[in-house]
């Protein structure tokens, strides 16, 4: 898969094929930035990527000239909306790139990215992001109210991925199973639609964005599973959510003035909580 990011890169990702892709001569196991020249090869075909960098043309709007990058950026994140922002990364990843074939690493790591993205599109969202041996996905809300329901479905979605990548050592020889750590935070931030009107293709930016993958960061710090923000929590009360299943944590995060709060547990926890949702 081919994927054009908001600022203009592309990257490669595998997504499992069984002779593999190779950028330059090299296998990819992760997703990886194509430059212009780079020279592709699916199986037996070859291809060279090309994406030359034109310098930006000024544009007039009213008398006034405006730089064409600028003026892209605005028009591509102008609406302010409501969303929730999952980022999952698995864990110990290094490690696991030292103890097999790269063969093994690369339809392992593919297949992850394919199974996720289908889990994701199951539950309301899409991948906005594939970073390394991560992911990041969106769901948008309405105006003012995230309705309980929403968030459930994200949660299904975290629960899902969670058991999929520990499933993974059933199918491939890994030195050990697949864990998954996930952060998840709601909140307003910039998006904009770059895709088609068939196929929305919405990407965000600001604070609420850049809090989930530190809350992400910080499940490792914790030794928890999924750590949540305030305003996830908040949503989640209306369902009895309670620190028998989330614990209330504060951290000091890079970037970060003031200690944040997060509200963090298990991948079991949160099952105990779906479970017990679902009969309420």
């Amino acid at each position: 898969m081919l994927q054009c990011m908001e600022n203009g890169e592309f990257y490669l990702i595998d997504l499992g094929s069984r002779n593999g892709s190779f950028v330059n001569g090299r296998r990819v196991s992760v997703p990886v930035t194509l430059q212009n020249g780079d020279a592709l090869t699916f199986g037996q075909t070859e291809l060279r990527f090309s994406c030359p960098i034109e310098e930006p043309k000024p544009l007039e709007v009213s008398g006034v000239t405006l730089d064409s990058q600028d003026h892209t950026a605005t028009a591509m994140l102008h609406v302010r909306r409501l969303i929730s922002v999952m980022v999952v990364d698995i864990r110990d990843f290094t490690v696991m790139t030292r103890q097999i074939d790269e063969k093994v690493l690369s339809e392992t790591i593919g297949t992850w990215f394919r199974r996720a993205g289908e889990i994701i599109a199951d539950h309301g969202s899409w991948v906005d992001k594939y970073i390394g041996d991560a992911i990041m996905a969106v769901w948008i809300h309405g105006a003012q109210r995230i309705e309980p329901p929403e968030m459930i479905q994200i949660l299904e979605a975290v629960s899902a991925l969670a058991h999929m990548t520990g499933q993974l050592h059933e199918q491939f020889p890994l030195p050990f199973p697949l864990r998954i750590g996930a952060g998840l935070n709601t909140g307003y931030a910039m998006v904009g639609n770059t895709g088609s009107g068939a196929h929305p293709d919405y990407t965000a930016l600001g604070d609420t964005v850049n809090a989930a993958f530190r809350f992400e960061s910080s499940t490792k710090q914790l030794g928890v599973d999924i750590a949540l923000g305030e305003t996830t929590y908040a949503s989640l009360r209306e369902l009895s959510a309670n620190d028998r299943f989330f614990k209330r944590q504060t951290l000091s995060m890079k970037g970060y003035e003031q200690p944040i709060v997060t509200h963090a547990g298990t991948f079991r926890d949160l099952d105990e909580f779906l479970k017990s949702s679902a009969q309420a």
